[in-house]
């Protein structure tokens, strides 16, 4: 299913929908950062999805990490809640949602990396290379708050 995240954006569909999501960032031993590109839209992103019926946060975040990365990870801290009302993701289905998100630190547990349904890339990202990355500013805030490990935990 594609989509077209709105940030800030005047012109954007009004929201019908609201999901609880997760995604996690987790950085190798050498400080690269998991990313993944992202098959619905083609920008890079820390790994994440929706929660599911049943299951923690924490574990929803380890689950989607595995499933599209094939990294196995524990969560480690929160970075932060969001749930910016000018960010919504218009999915090609009709659903406009306002996505509730809970970012968590994690750790590398084990694995090697492998794409999915979702990832149709899968990498170690050093943060200097960032910037010549396309990556949706919802996602470069939050990677920038994980960075900053003496920040208490980020809210909207």
């Amino acid at each position: 299913m594609a989509r077209v995240d709105y940030y800030n954006d005047p012109n954007a569909p009004k929201a019908n929908s609201i999901a609880v999501a997760v995604s996690a960032f987790i950085q190798d031993e050498e400080g690269r950062i998991l990313m993944i590109r992202r098959t619905d839209n083609d920008l890079y992103a820390i790994p994440g999805g929706q929660l599911e019926l049943g299951e923690t946060l924490a574990q929803a975040a380890v689950r989607e990490v595995r499933e599209e990365t094939g990294i196995e990870c524990d969560v480690t801290s929160v970075v932060g809640l969001y749930s910016n009302p000018e960010h919504v993701i218009a999915y090609d289905d009709g659903e406009v949602r306002q996505e509730f998100s809970i970012c968590f630190r994690a750790r590398f547990v084990s694995g090697s990396v492998h794409t999915s349904d979702e990832s149709k890339e899968v990498r170690w990202v050093r943060r200097e290379e960032l910037h010549n990355l396309p990556v949706h500013p919802s996602i470069a805030l939050r990677i920038t708050h994980a960075v900053d490990v003496e920040r208490k935990v980020y809210f909207t």
